[in-house]
Order: C-alpha cells, then sequence, then structure tokens
C-alpha cells in the first residue's frame, strides 16, 4: 500500500493531489533527498536546495498538506467451518473535502490564543540552541512550534480542561492526596498524547502505527509526520490512559508482588511476593548523603551512555507542558524554567557552544562526572558488595571515559556479559550501524595495591588481555556485528582493571588526531607512561579482528591480508552499510594500523560531517583512486578494476584483463573475492529488496564480483555463506 502524487495544473493554480496505490512500484518516487527537494511538475523538475528551503521555513513559508486518512473497517469473513466472523481491516483513503478543515483549526485556535497565553495555558518558553536538536533550521523558536495548528488547539484544550477539573476540585475541598495523585498520572497520559500528536512523529509503514516522536534520539524535522486521533473511542486519549494504567499496575506489582486474582498483572503465573518496603530518593548520583559509609549490598546502573542520549534535552518536550498540568499540583517539582542540563553526566557539546574543543571538554566533563559517580558508589558500597553496570555505546571513547572513572574510583570489573536488549525491528537501531546488545558489567571493591608491591607493565598485561578475549571469542559469535566488538570490551576489561594502575615500560606519544584545543585540554594531565582502558580495548578490536578475517577468508591460518583491504572489509562487516562514525573509522583503522586521513580519506572514502563514507568501486575508478591493477598495493584494488569494468563494460571485459595482468598474489586475491562476497550488500536481485543510494551501488559491486567469480573459478568457485542464507530449499 502507498502513495502517488498527482500534480494538477488548473490555469495558473498549480495543486498536488494523491491517490491510494496498492504496490510500492505504483508509488510516485520521492521527491526530497539529503535536505533538497525536487519540483514534482513534468514541465519544471527544479531542485529546491536545502538552504533556500531552510530559509523559506524559518520566514513561515513551509506549509502542510494531508495527504492520506488511515481508517478500521469491520469486515466479514468466514471460517474453515463456514460460520460468519469478522474484523477490524486498516484501510487507506485520500482525503475527502471535510476532511481539510484546516480554516476552521486556524480560526478557533486565534480565537482561544489570547485566553490561553493569559492563563498560561501553552509553552511560551523559547526552543534553545541543543545538541539534539534538528529542528531549528525549519523554524521552530518556540517549544509549541513542535506543533501544527490542529495540535495545538487539541493539547491547549486539554490543559484548559485539566485545569477546570482542578479548579473545581480545589472550590469545594476534595484535592486528597489520592485525588492529586490522579492528577498526576493523568498528566502523564495528556503528555503520552503529545508525544503521538506532534510535528516530530511519522508513519510506520512496515508495522502501520503512527511512531512515536522519541523513535530517535533527538527533535529531526520530519518532511511527513502522523498524527492520531485523539476522540476517537477505545483510542487517542483512551488508549494513552490505559497506558498509563498498566504502568502504574506493572509498578505496583513490582514492589508488592502479584495480587491474588491477578491474571493480568506483571508477574502473572508467578510466585506470590511480600510487600517490600520500596525509598525512592531524587538525589544527585555523586552526592548520596543520606546513606552511610559501607552500608549498601548491591548497586544496580544504567549510566548515561557518553554523547548518546541528552535525557534533559528530550524532557524538555514532555517538561513544558507538564509545567502547565501536573506543575498546578505538585509546583515544587517545576520551579526551573526548563531541565536542569548543568548538573547532568553525559558529554553536551552544546555545554561548551562558541568554544574551541568542544566535544574534547565535554568528553573530559563526562569522565569527571562519572568518576565522582563512581566514587560515591564506592563509599555506600559493603567491602564485599556488588556493583551491576550496563552500558551500550560503539564508540570507544564512551567505553574509555566510562572505564577510567571506574577503575579511578577503586572498582575492578570481575565479570561481563552481552545482554541482546534492542529487538531487531527497533526503530532506534533500524538500518543503522548500532548494536543492539547491552554489556553488563560486575564490578567489585578492588583490594589497595600494597606499598613495594612490584606491578607488572602494559607490555606483560597486553598478551593477557589479548588471551582473555580469544577465550570468551566463542560466545560471541552469535552476536550482531558491532556487537562482536562491544562484547570483546568487557572481558578486555576485566583483565586490565585486575592491575590498574598501569604503566608502562615504553612511552607513547600523544595521538595527533588530538590537535588544538582538544589537544590543550588532555595536555595537561597528558601521562606518556600512563596505560588507559582503551589500549585494551584496541587488543579487544584487534583480536576479533583476527577471528573474522579468519572466518570471511575462510582461511583458519589466514588472519589478515593487506592493511586496506583489511580495513574496507572490517567496515562492511562491522557497520554493514557504507556510512558509519567517523570516530568509529579512526579506531578501526588503528586496529589495522593504518593512519585513517592519510591512507584511507581521498583513497578509499570520503569525510562528511561525522561520518565516514565508503567508496564502491565505480566512485573510486571515477575519482582516479584505484591502485596497481595487480593488486601490490592492495588485494582490493584489483577487487575494484575488476568489478567497475563489469560494470562499466562486460564481465569478459573484466575476465581478459585480470588475465592480461596476473595478480601479485593470487591467493590474497581469491581471499578478498571470497570474504567481499560475504560482507557486501546483497543486490535486489538476489533478495527481492529495494535499495538506494550507495548500498545500491555496493551491492552492484557483490553482482559483478559474484558473476566474474563463477567465471573466473567454475566449479571450484563457492558461494557465499550469506547469499545461501537467502535461498529457499528449493533451490
Amino acid at each position: 500500500m502507498g502513495v502517488r502524487l498527482k500534480p494538477e495544473i488548473d490555469g495558473k493554480r498549480r495543486v498536488c493531489g494523491f491517490e491510494i496505490v496498492e504496490t510500492e512500484a505504483e508509488q510516485s518516487e520521492g521527491t526530497v533527498a539529503r535536505g533538497d527537494a525536487r519540483c514534482p511538475f513534468s514541465d519544471c523538475g527544479s531542485v529546491i536546495g536545502g538552504d533556500e528551503i531552510k530559509k523559506q521555513a524559518r520566514d513561515g513559508g513551509l506549509g502542510e498538506q494531508l495527504y492520506a486518512v488511515v481508517y478500521k473497517e469491520k469486515v466479514e469473513y468466514r471460517t474453515k467451518t463456514g460460520k460468519r466472523r469478522w474484523r477490524w481491516v486498516r484501510r487507506f483513503r485520500v482525503p475527502r473535502t471535510d476532511d481539510d478543515n484546516r480554516e476552521a483549526v486556524r480560526e478557533r485556535l486565534a480565537e482561544k490564543l489570547p485566553e490561553w497565553e493569559a492563563q498560561d495555558y501553552l509553552p511560551s518558553e523559547d526552543y534553545d540552541d541543543m545538541y539534539c536538536d534538528r529542528s531549528k533550521n525549519y523554524g521552530v523558536r518556540m517549544w509549541r512550534d513542535l506543533f501544527s495548528p490542529r495540535q495545538l488547539l487539541c493539547h491547549g484544550t486539554a490543559v484548559e480542561v485539566f485545569h477546570n477539573l482542578l479548579v473545581a476540585d480545589r472550590s469545594v475541598g476534595v484535592l486528597s492526596d489520592l485525588r492529586s495523585a490522579a492528577y498526576g498520572y493523568l498528566a502523564l497520559a495528556l503528555d503520552k498524547v503529545r508525544d503521538y500528536n506532534s510535528r516530530l512523529t511519522h508513519w510506520h509503514a512496515r508495522r502501520e502505527v503512527v511512531a512515536g516522536g522519541f523513535d530517535r534520539h533527538d527533535f529531526s524535522f520530519k518532511w511527513s509526520y502522523a498524527e492520531m486521533a485523539p476522540l476517537i473511542v477505545g483510542l487517542g486519549y483512551d488508549w494513552a490512559i490505559r497506558q498509563t494504567e498498566k504502568c502504574i499496575r506493572e509498578l505496583t506489582d513490582l514492589v508488592h508482588g502479584k495480587q491474588e486474582g491477578d491474571e493480568n498483572g506483571l508477574f502473572r503465573g508467578g510466585v506470590t511476593r511480600p510487600a517490600t518496603d520500596v525509598v525512592i530518593t531524587c538525589a544527585a548520583g555523586e552526592r548520596l548523603d543520606h546513606l552511610e559509609d559501607g552500608s549498601v549490598d548491591a548497586v544496580v546502573m544504567d549510566p548515561p551512555y557518553y554523547d548518546n542520549v541528552m535525557y534533559a534535552e528530550l524532557s524538555d518536550f514532555f517538561y513544558v507542558w507538564l509545567k502547565r498540568t501536573a506543575g498546578r499540583v505538585f509546583p515544587e517539582l517545576f520551579r526551573q524554567r526548563l531541565t536542569d542540563k548543568e548538573n547532568e553526566a553525559v558529554a553536551n557539546p552544546a555545554r561548551f557552544a562558541g568554544e574551541k574543543g568542544a566535544r574534547a571538554l565535554a568528553g573530559r566533563e563526562y569522565q569527571e562526572r562519572m568518576a565522582a559517580i563512581f566514587r560515591e558508589m564506592r563509599r555506600v558500597l559493603k567491602p564485599d558488595g556488588v556493583m551491576t553496570l550496563m552500558f551500550t555505546h560503539k564508540a570507544t571513547g564512551a567505553w574509555d571515559a566510562l572505564a577510567t572513572g571506574l577503575m579511578d574510583a577503586g572498582f575492578s570489573i570481575s565479570a561481563s556479559w552481552p545482554v541482546t536488549t534492542e529487538s531487531a525491528g527497533s526503530l532506534h537501531i533500524k538500518d543503522k550501524a548500532a548494536a543492539n546488545s547491552t554489556i553488563f558489567l560486575v564490578c567489585r571493591p578492588r583490594p589497595p595495591v600494597a606499598e613495594g608491591e612490584d606491578r607488572p607493565f602494559w607490555e606483560d598485561i597486553e598478551p593477557q588481555v589479548a588471551a582473555r578475549v580469544r577465550e570468551r571469542a566463542r560466545q560471541f559469535e552469535g552476536l550482531g556485528r558491532v556487537d562482536r566488538y562491544l562484547a570483546a570490551f568487557g572481558p578486555a576489561l576485566e583483565e586490565f582493571s585486575r592491575h590498574w594502575p598501569v604503566r608502562r615500560g615504553k612511552p607513547r606519544t600523544m595521538p595527533k588526531e588530538l590537535t588544538g584545543r582538544a589537544r590543550s585540554v588532555f595536555a595537561a594531565d597528558w601521562d606518556p607512561w600512563k596505560a588507559t582502558p582503551e589500549d585494551a580495548l584496541l587488543v579487544a578490536r584487534r583480536e576479533v579482528k583476527r577471528q573474522v578475517l579468519e572466518r570471511l577468508t575462510r582461511s583458519p591460518g589466514r588472519s589478515e591480508l593487506d592493511q586496506l583491504t583489511d580495513f574496507f572489509l572490517l567496515a562492511w562487516d562491522a557497520f554493514g552499510a557504507p556510512v558509519f562514525p567517523y570516530d568509529e573509522a579512526l579506531k578501526l583503522a588503528r586496529a589495522v594500523g593504518l593512519d585513517l586521513d592519510g591512507d584511507i580519506v581521498g583513497r578509499l572514502a570520503e569525510k562528511k560531517g561525522q561520518n565516514l563514507h565508503l567508496w564502491d568501486s565505480v566512485r573510486r575508478a571515477g575519482k582516479n583512486r584505484i591502485g596497481p591493477v595487480d593488486g601490490s598495493r592492495a588485494a582490493l584494488d584489483r577487487l575494484h578494476h575488476a568489478a567497475n569494468l563489469a560494470r562499466s563494460h562486460t564481465l569478459s571485459a573484466a575476465k581478459e584483463h585480470l588475465e592480461q595482468v596476473p595478480a601479485a598474489d593470487e591467493s590474497a586475491f581469491r581471499a578478498a573475492l571470497d570474504a567481499a562476497l560475504e560482507v557486501l550488500p546483497l543486490p535486489p536481485s538476489k533478495t527481492g529488496a529495494a535499495l538506494k543510494g550507495e548500498i545500491e551501488s555496493a551491492s552492484n559491486d557483490f553482482e559483478a564480483l559474484f558473476e566474474l567469480g563463477k567465471l573466473l573459478y567454475g566449479a571450484k568457485f563457492e558461494e557465499p555463506r550469506q547469499l545461501k542464507l537467502w535461498q529457499s530449499p528449493s533451490e
């Protein structure tokens, strides 16, 4: 099911209509790509740049138009025995004239705005500069601008009704503690409706549902947004209140155990447990003054994930509305204009906006804050106590900061496990080079180092770290690509933390990527003799690299090719995409012994913003960046020459060219070919799945190399394992 655009010219008036189509092939091509837009009218087709669109949006020129309505229809069907049954089926239709009530909504909103602004029913706070913002460039100046006029009228009316009910209860003296709590939960339910009724939401086509505004960890501008109808019986407000009730019930079950006769609770079918006393304290993690030294048996912590989620910034979306609902009941909790961001333990470069080295300063602040929190945990924990820590971040810099603070506080890591915490269809990780596992670290207080005790050097410990990773490697084979590297971090840090602090036998130089302000931030306490957690993480990456390459090349004894080919194969294996974070590319380049900017950027890839974009064979050839065809510099060069010739000319031309120039190392070429066919994306001709952009071009390399392999090696050519997974038993 999809939508086809119908541009119509009526004299001087141009109008875009829509129609519902049954198949994806019937849909119109997209008119927006990377912020630029293409005019859909056949006599135009001009492209409007993203900067111009943003300028017009900031000037109020970005309008909106309803293009589809989702509804449910009761459909009759018959069972195998002939009995009549009914089910609700989701349908789609184009808008009718009476669906478009934009003018009526605007008139009603204009009528209510003066009163609502006087009563402070609508958010009046400015939309500040934020790290996780993607909407301000499109004209969002206040928090209320994240909502369309229809949505704003809905939410303003909800606040007005909430306030009227509260005033009525107070006037007759029935606002008890219980009713106050009910108002608090009602305020949360209203906020849930707002999460599904803003310009940040979108239609999730595969699941056929409205996706909330925070399926991503930012305020992302949506070219096409969806909204939930709040007044449909059983949906909208009814649904939000049921969801809030469900959360309350599960929390009470968690505290009090399964209640007799409660078959719908969180622990249905479980064992009835006695009630548990729970004390909830709102205190800073580094100042738990209400707890005595050595008084806690266990600490379970899910810490902030470095720069992955800016919790306070995202919370403002809800806070500005809660101030106007729950804040009327519990004013002491809503005294600030917005949420507290200054005391949040995250690596937020926005705090250092305008300063050079903002990211480095943010990273340093995160490390210091986490170290203070861990020291406080160490203080309150009993000598035989345990702290369980969960962390999931694919950047080794985040792990280095966390582990340094952890070990400086007096902890060692005694065990670690990767646990799958994201479903395969999670919107947070879908189509991203992301992890879907959380690493659980078990930490215990580390005995102090005895005075005069001999301490091993890093050079002595490094082989032990590598051996520990190899010992656990078999347990990681079922994990996803990025997760294999993350899972190896745990055992590497286990071994490393046992010896903390660790000194080097030979000094090291400051990494050259630390330049300018970033270099000055770290220069003050740079110690060339000190080993860091990142050293252990690099060993973990190398061990995983060795394991991965042995698997990809189908050669148990072959753990590496040339460095450039290693990088290309490992990048595709780790991220499954041609675009991934530059910082992660930097770590991977170190693992294979290359300088990212000197050896890879401009030769195999390019940097765009914070990401690295790997080139396919045609892109490299077009830029004249492929090395000798004999593969004397890199086996990947020979692969890309062959793939480019096959794609731009014919398979026979590619085969003939390879035969005219023998390979400098035929076994390396064959191993690189086998490995490339295991990591490059399968083309639509093999899977039936549509691909676009850079990943489609990379899949064309797969197709060319696959056909060329059959032509070169005949019966000796073995199909890649990943292709066999797509083939049905009949094939």
